[in-house]
């Protein structure tokens, strides 16, 4: 019996807390619905680039779909976290997710051709990550408010469990498919995920914008941009993010990479592996709401992301490539919860929508110029160094601003509940 609190103490820091999953119906319905989805999304992810070096074998083209994406984000990431502060956000969410079903049945049709076409793929991407950039504040948003704020930490976690298995289960598939049955199997399924996913976003309770909650506007999205700037934390997390993808994000070499290790099964290795360490990491996190210094475990992340992508510049067999995008997945997870945790615990709910997409920009826009980044690098330099020293470029970013933004060292203060 002594020894009792002891292994309840340890266990609890180290397994995810499903606490949230018993007090919460509507966190369950949401969790397996964009679990579900997620696996579709993956799919889809693995598919777009892949048909894209197919047609035109360049990686540049490949870094030319991000800028798309990019495009597409930069466009309506804020008015979309407005809009998540003005309405009702599961309403948002459940619009939005019909027009992924559309974009991913789109996919199908043009893949079904003879000669499948470059230009409906870029189009088809863009109006998909529009979508994408006008749902993924809402969600953002949604969780505080579906959850008690005690909560929040281990819902974090948990929706990080459900988003790294779906990263592990969608890529490691969607090479066994590819190599199988082609890309247009990959969209179809895709297209049922979603379905999937609308039917527990229809079985969720409304979720009504905050009371003080007022119409969408300029002045709205300016009041959350002057927010954001004063609070040198965000900022912080916003940088530390952006520079470690923006130099060291390698996905849209992978496909390069692939055709010297394997082909299309060592594709979906490249893409599932980093999603393996963050299933680690993720279904490991109970640490997280014990810890007070988030920022200072976000730098520590940051770096180790890094140095884990010079290694996948320096080695040649699959293998090792894999175990260095293992240990890279897992610090990025690291570096993730650290981020949602500090975001979600420290916002006023009358600003966690405009909030969410400031912080969509950030996560999102780092990736995505680091594949293009990644693809001007290597018709430069080549593979192999393009990689390494985007790592190098990384730890030396992450350091630099760790010196410069102190708030980030500081332990994190929480705000109190939402209010409905």
């Amino acid at each position: 019996m002594d020894g009792a609190p002891g292994k309840r103490s340890f266990w609890s820091a180290v397994v995810a807390d499903v606490g949230p999953l018993r007090r919460s119906v509507d966190f369950r319905y949401l969790l397996s619905g964009q679990l579900v989805s997620g696996v579709g999304s993956m799919l889809t992810e693995v598919a777009v680039p892949y048909q894209v070096y197919e047609i035109t074998r360049s990686s540049l083209d490949v870094g030319i779909v991000s800028l798309l994406q990019l495009a597409s984000y930069l466009g309506l990431g804020l008015f979309g976290g407005a809009l998540a502060d003005a309405v009702d956000r599961r309403r948002l969410v459940r619009f939005t997710e019909a027009g992924l079903a559309v974009g991913a049945g789109a996919m199908v049709v043009n893949s079904s051709l003879s000669r499948p076409a470059l230009w409906p793929v870029l189009a088809i991407t863009f109006l998909m990550a529009s979508f994408d950039a006008l749902q993924r504040p809402a969600l953002t948003a949604l969780l505080p408010r579906i959850v008690t704020p005690d909560d929040i930490p281990s819902a974090t976690a948990l929706n990080s469990v459900g988003t790294t298995t779906s990263m592990v289960a969608g890529p490691a598939l969607a090479g066994v498919l590819i190599a199988a049955s082609g890309v247009r199997t990959l969209y179809a399924i895709d297209v049922g995920t979603f379905a999937f996913s609308l039917v527990m976003l229809w079985r969720m309770k409304a979720v009504p914008p905050p009371a003080d909650a007022e119409r969408v506007s300029v002045a709205r999205v300016a009041e959350g941009l002057r927010y954001a700037r004063s609070r040198p934390d965000l900022l912080g997390t916003y940088a530390i993010d952006i520079a470690a993808m923006f130099f060291a994000m390698p996905e849209s070499l992978f496909p390069q990479l692939a055709t010297h290790l394997g082909g299309p099964t060592a594709l979906g290795l490249l893409f599932t592996a980093p999603a393996a360490g963050a299933l680690v990491v993720s279904t490991t996190s109970g640490w997280v709401r014990h810890m007070s210094r988030k920022g200072v475990g976000l730098i520590f992340a940051a770096g180790g992301w890094g140095l884990a992508i010079v290694v996948l510049g320096l080695v040649d067999r699959l293998w090792l490539a894999v175990a260095a995008l293992f240990v890279a997945g897992a610090m990025d997870m690291v570096s993730g919860l650290m981020r949602q945790s500090i975001w979600n615990q420290t916002i006023p709910d009358s600003l966690r929508g405009r909030l969410a997409g400031v912080e969509m920009l950030s996560y999102v826009t780092g990736p995505l110029l680091g594949n293009f980044e990644g693809g001007v690098a290597e018709a430069v330099v080549g593979l192999r160094p393009a990689i390494a020293a985007g790592g190098v470029a990384c730890v030396v970013a992450t350091v630099a601003l760790a010196a410069a933004i102190p708030a980030l060292w500081r332990p994190v203060v929480t705000v109190g509940p939402a209010e409905p």
